[in-house]
């Protein structure tokens, strides 16, 4: 099984439909059987996907081509024994929810995971909130 964990920016001047994204991405990845955790605020993309190799790499193939992201940077990509992330979700900050909400929710997708994968969530929203 793979892991794959990168970064991207939104292209400038790119429609951003995140409502869009995740339903198409759910879609796709309960097809390919790809799993992880998407957190983005509309302008940056953290992304970790899982699977099996060809279809991990179909996926990133797909989002690499996608005009909407620049800026696209691997941050990690690595063989894995096991899923830390059971199930498709995306976190996202709504326009209703507190940034303790927000920040739980982020936990709790987190739990699971490596620390470096961790990490690399949890500094960025950290980054985030402190802009």
């Amino acid at each position: 099984m793979r892991q794959l964990l990168y970064i991207s920016t939104a292209s400038t001047g790119a429609s951003i439909e995140v409502g869009a994204i995740l339903a198409t991405s759910q879609r796709n990845n309960r097809r390919d059987g790809v799993t992880g955790l998407l957190w983005t605020d509309g302008y940056r993309f953290l992304q970790v996907l899982e699977g099996g190799d060809a279809a991990v790499q179909g996926v990133f193939d797909r989002i690499r081509a996608d005009p909407r992201h620049r800026a696209i940077v691997v941050l990690h990509d690595r063989a894995i024994e096991a899923r830390e992330f059971g199930a498709w979700e995306m976190a996202r900050r709504g326009p209703t929810d507190t940034a303790d909400d927000f920040d739980a929710r982020m936990n709790r997708h987190l739990e699971s995971a490596s620390a470096s994968v961790r990490g690399t969530f949890e500094g960025l929203i950290a980054a985030r909130s402190a802009a």
